[in-house]
């Protein structure tokens, strides 16, 4: 068998991470389990956390996304998170997302609010968490490539947002949750 290295600048090829995910039917009820990629492949319904870190002057913390990420590669999400895998509760996914991609750990979380995400293939109920961070942050490399903060307004203009990330940001701002603190 003949392999062919990858042509110069060509892009990296995306890596799907080999986990059981939780699905669940159009009304937010677990159904079963599937392979990650199987899940992708057939668009099913799933869950997901979306973990808003804001520091004390209110900016939000903008990540982006790796080159090998499946889903919108080089991307910038305004959220820590991913999919809730098999049988696992949602705000422990939660605190797993945020300690994994982001090093943030033994802080407290709020859940904030829910919200549906049916675009572009995706089908996913989101569990959207506030938390405030002024420490360092230690980034995933396989997949946070750079992290800064914004404004939520900049970080909502920004060209190349996950459309699930800012949906879950203009939700927090439509609920008042991301007004300036005193």
């Amino acid at each position: 068998m003949t392999v062919t290295p990858p042509q110069a600048g060509a892009p990296p090829e995306p890596h799907i991470a080999d986990e059981q995910i939780q699905l669940v039917d159009a009304r937010n009820r677990p159904c079963g389990s599937a392979p990650r990629a199987t899940m992708r492949r057939f668009r099913f319904w799933h869950r997901a956390t979306y973990i808003v870190v804001r520091n004390s002057r209110g900016e939000l913390c903008v990540q982006r996304r790796t080159l090998t990420k499946e889903v919108f590669p080089g991307g910038l999400d305004l959220a820590a998170g991913g999919v809730v895998g098999a049988g696992e509760a949602v705000h422990v996914a939660a605190r797993r997302e945020l300690a994994e991609e982001l090093g943030i750990q033994g802080v407290a979380l709020r859940h904030v609010l829910e919200f549906v995400h049916a675009e572009g293939g995706n089908h996913i109920f989101g569990s959207v968490y506030l938390v405030d961070h002024d420490g360092p942050l230690a980034l995933q490399a396989e997949e946070v490539a750079d992290a800064f903060w914004l404004s939520p307004d900049e970080a909502l203009a920004l060209d190349g947002v996950t459309p699930d990330t800012r949906q879950a940001v203009k939700a927090l701002r439509s609920a008042g949750e991301l007004e300036a603190r005193p």
